[in-house]
């Protein structure tokens, strides 16, 4: 950060300190209060401390240097704006409700098997105000997420989900089949109206949630320089994107962890079901990908896919790669 910076403006350390005081009381809070709705943390966006640490965060990693439509890269911001200055217009803006998300850059990224990922790149202004977002409503709604869900969660990554499929599975005849399931063009067919009705259950901030959609509904300046609306889905490259997607697909794992904990804890409760004819399971999913371990048959294990495909459909609008 510039040193001839305001006064009002922390330093980098306070800063952190500061919003890590915020995310604690924030977390302690919902978790203490599962039905909690909180009304009053717009301004929490808002606090400098919050938009030091997003700008720190945003500008820190490599893809500051990929601008957006509006051409700005993170050397602009620096060497020419000034950091204060473009953090203070920016929170200005969203105090005064003058705050406008611009449309998100079309990016293709190829695949490994010759296909094609789209990625939307907003603006590293968009970013930042994203990232604050994140930073206020991530311990909120960490605090709702469930143990099968790994992906994009402070603490976890793909090979703490692959270890404890590793020791669910080394048993032998604890588990006799995997499901593995895949949400097609997950990120691409997010239901917005669904999305926001999730958010709203622990977020009852009128202003937070505009912001929210403000960002869904920016649109897409796509490759050959038209402009497509998004009606649906929340763009790959998105920093708040992760996060909303989580809240979406964590209607998966409470469905799961509801039937484990009502039906299948503890273990004579599983051992009473097969002796029923019906399976065991348990779900572990990353991101939009997901493996569900079975103890049953294997007309049992086909018949509950067929059932999680139902349930993305009814519930999420969304559908299983074949």
């Amino acid at each position: 950060m510039n040193n001839d910076a305001p006064p009002l403006w922390p330093g980098s350390t306070t800063a952190v300190r500061r919003v890590l005081d915020h995310q604690i009381k924030l977390h302690r809070w919902a978790r203490n209060e599962p039905d909690r709705r909180f009304d009053d943390v717009f301004n929490l966006i808002c606090d400098r401390a919050t938009l030091v640490v997003a700008w720190e965060r945003v500008s820190g990693n490599r893809g500051a240097r990929t601008a957006g439509v509006d051409a700005v890269t993170r050397f602009h911001i620096e060497e020419r704006h000034g950091v204060i200055p473009f953090l203070e217009e920016l929170r200005s803006s969203l105090k005064d409700g003058s705050f406008t998300a611009l449309p998100v850059k079309q990016a293709v990224i190829p695949k490994k098997n010759g296909k094609v990922r789209y990625l939307g790149i907003p603006t590293l202004r968009d970013r930042v105000a994203q990232m604050a977002l994140k930073l206020v409503l991530e311990p909120i709604f960490e605090a709702d997420f469930y143990p099968s869900s790994y992906g994009y969660r402070p603490g976890r990554r793909a090979q703490d989900a692959i270890a404890e499929i590793h020791r669910f599975t080394r048993k032998p005849s604890t588990y006799d089949w995997v499901i593995e399931g895949d949400i097609k063009a997950c990120f691409d067919n997010v239901d917005h109206h669904v999305l926001m009705d999730l958010v709203a259950e622990r977020i009852k901030d009128r202003k937070v949630l505009r912001l929210v959609s403000a960002f869904l509904r920016a649109g897409v300046v796509e490759l050959h320089g038209g402009f497509a609306e998004t009606l649906t889905g929340t763009p790959q490259g998105g920093v708040a994107s992760p996060l909303l997607a989580n809240i979406y697909l964590s209607v998966l794992d409470r469905h799961f962890s509801r039937i484990w904990n009502t039906e299948m804890s503890p273990g004579w409760q599983r051992q009473a079901r097969r002796r029923k004819g019906l399976p065991n399971y348990r779900l572990v999913r990353y991101a939009d990908d997901f493996v569900v371990l079975v103890h049953g048959t294997k007309s049992e294990a086909e018949t509950l896919k067929t059932e999680i495909g139902e349930l993305l459909a009814r519930k999420l609008k969304m559908t299983l790669s074949v």
